[in-house]
């Protein structure tokens, strides 16, 4: 089944990969400055998000996009991801390299990454309170650890109605089917990547982005101090010139 999606826009193409606090509406302050600036633009909900149904089989991310690509007609692309949607964009980048022109990864998480004990609490809670049944107060507790002091309310409630429905679709499921993994070797990376982090975000995002800033074979590390974990919803009028810059940078 194909990933729910939406195109706009002629041009080399970018792919948006959201959150999973988010879905692909997280990038609406992107698309119309992407299209502008001469971008063919795919947004698309993976797995259990936004308007994506909850898998009937074994899955991967990866190769859903991948396989939306192929549908599409699109050779390569470049990707633009926030969190765990980064952890996908690595590793189409590692397996598929050639297909991948640029990586912009906005606080971006990483397969394997022991997390910390701050990370591994608020997993705790969010579970406890899922388990409780307590929907509302799990999706409070990820607006208000995701989103950093400059988010505006319009920018919380946006948040909140996505990750919301996220838990929706992912708690109505019958029967859940498990990941496919895929061991990945990121020095397979070459395309020239660009790792934002933020100064109010959870530690273990800014070590990731710091750390894949030195491993990737092409790539430098831009903090933004008063960025949270979401910064393209938080002030995208300032993260938008800094992705219109690294892709035109990047261009082949």
């Amino acid at each position: 089944m194909m990933l729910s999606h939406d195109v706009a826009g002629n041009g080399p193409t970018v792919v948006l990969l959201h959150s999973t606090a988010c879905d692909r509406r997280m990038w609406d302050p992107q698309l119309p400055v992407l299209v502008d600036a001469g971008y063919r633009v795919v947004r698309a909900d993976l797995r259990g998000f936004g308007d994506s149904p909850m898998p009937n089989r074994p899955w991967n991310n990866a190769q859903d996009v991948v396989d939306l690509l192929d549908e599409l007609g699109v050779a390569d692309a470049a990707l633009v991801a926030a969190s765990g949607g980064g952890r996908v964009a690595l590793e189409i980048a590692a397996r598929w390299p050639d297909r991948v022109t640029a990586l912009a990864l906005l606080c971006t998480a990483l397969a394997g990454h022991e997390p910390s004990a701050e990370l591994r609490a608020f997993g705790e809670r969010e579970d406890a309170l899922l388990e409780a049944g307590d929907v509302a107060g799990a999706t409070e507790l990820n607006v208000q650890t995701w989103l950093g002091p400059h988010a505006d309310e319009a920018t919380r409630e946006k948040v909140r109605r996505m990750q919301r429905h996220a838990f929706e679709v992912q708690l109505a499921v019958v029967e859940e089917f498990p990941p496919i993994r895929v061991e990945t070797d990121l020095s397979a990376i070459t395309t020239p990547s660009l790792l934002v982090s933020g100064g109010h975000d959870l530690a273990d995002f800014r070590e990731i982005a710091a750390r894949l800033s030195e491993q990737l074979a092409d790539a430098r590390h831009l903090d933004l101090p008063w960025a949270g974990h979401l910064p393209s919803l938080e002030r995208p009028d300032e993260v938008n010139p800094v992705l219109v810059d690294f892709l035109r940078e990047t261009k082949r």
